[in-house]
């Protein structure tokens, strides 16, 4: 390989490549959702998450917020193209060759420092 291509990739601790296109294919996606979320009412419930917290688990019925207030979090605390913070949904065709750990080893060793995982309880196993 030439070292362009073992630069492009990251090695993850089973030793299965995660291409960086796949990477910024998560980046476009997260860009995406940023975009429509609505900004006009912000609940007051982002005021008591403790968000500094190592890991935090948002959970409810369907349709309650639970999306729109972490995408809102993300666009209101972090600037447009900061590849430090990432939303996924675990939903997406990603995790059909990549696993929850794949993609956080992945994330950190490009330097990531915020995941927000949406849908974990669509991830199979």
């Amino acid at each position: 390989m030439m070292i362009n291509t073992l630069m492009q990739k990251v090695f993850t601790g089973d030793n299965k490549i995660i291409n960086r296109s796949d990477m910024d294919n998560l980046f476009r996606r997260h860009n995406a959702y940023l975009s429509t979320v609505p900004m006009e009412y912000v609940r007051d419930y982002m005021q008591q998450v403790n968000w500094q917290s190592r890991l935090i688990v948002i959970r409810g019925p369907k349709g309650v917020g639970k999306t729109t207030l972490m995408l809102q979090y993300i666009k209101k605390n972090f600037a447009a193209g900061d590849h430090h913070v990432l939303y996924c949904s675990a939903d997406t065709n990603y995790f059909v060759a990549h696993s929850l750990l794949d993609l956080a080893d992945s994330f950190v060793k490009m330097g990531g420092l915020w995941l927000f995982i949406d849908e974990v309880h669509k991830y199979p196993g």
